[in-house]
């Protein structure tokens, strides 16, 4: 078996790069970074993939993009409560309307029986789903199911199907005026559904993270359910806290 095949996405093994040169001092706080054009060249990827890594550092709260001037390296501990590393945060915070998400399908349906428990809502009673699936280069990469009461939804494009020019968080606060306020996440290691599986372009026996992150608003109420799947050898979790 090639020892490359459980190899990460390029635009991971590139955010993994630039995150080994920051911490060995290589980018220093406030530095710039290299431009996309010379990251292209240094990594011998196309720049999607290079705008995807920045992506993810800027999500990680690792570097600031400024539009004109390149990306920076911010001066922030690792250690902060804005951290974007974490998936069901990233899913609130990051826009649809991106060349590497597609959305594929969005509208009212049956609440699964974990959904309709972590939303407080009838087993079966119909909520609103929006499903989009994250790819690099070359496969797909997560699969992403966002739940909500169907009130919720009203008055917002989460029903529509078109992808969010904004983050999920961003929207809400500007069209229903609702501040999310903390997020629960569950992970576990499992295998995956046969739907999955069939959209990942992954077996049925293989390893896949899943992450069930309970969103509430300033209530304490649980208002959204982000439901992520991402293939087993593609990702790994990673988290920093203070003792």
């Amino acid at each position: 078996m090639a020892s490359d095949e459980f190899a990460p996405p390029k635009y991971a093994q590139i955010v993994q790069a630039i995150r080994r040169k920051i911490a060995d001092g290589t980018y220093p706080p406030g530095s710039l970074l290299p431009s996309e054009t010379q990251l292209v060249r240094e990594f011998g990827v196309s720049r999607p993939t290079v705008v995807r890594a920045l992506q993810v550092l800027q999500l990680r709260g690792t570097i600031d993009r400024e539009h004109g001037k390149g990306s920076f390296v911010k001066a922030a501990s690792p250690v902060s409560g804005e951290d974007n590393s974490r998936p069901g945060r990233a899913v609130l915070d990051r826009a649809e309307a991106d060349e590497h998400l597609t959305l594929i399908a969005v509208g009212p349906h049956s609440a699964p029986a974990h959904v309709a428990k972590l939303l407080g809502v009838a087993d079966k009673a119909t909520v609103m789903m929006r499903r989009i699936v994250i790819s690099d280069d070359q496969r797909a990469a997560e699969l992403v199911t966002l739940w909500c009461p169907v009130e919720l939804a009203d008055g917002t494009d989460l029903g529509r199907d078109e992808p969010l020019s904004v983050g999920i968080r961003q929207h809400l606060r500007a069209t229903k005026n609702l501040k999310l306020e903390h997020v629960a996440e569950r992970l576990s290691a499992r295998n995956p559904s046969a739907d999955e599986a069939k959209i990942l372009g992954i077996r049925k026996t293989a390893p896949v993270l899943g992450v069930v992150a309970s969103v509430f608003n300033g209530g304490g109420r649980p208002v959204l359910i982000v439901d992520i799947v991402l293939p087993g050898d593609l990702h790994d979790l990673e988290d920093a806290y203070s003792l």
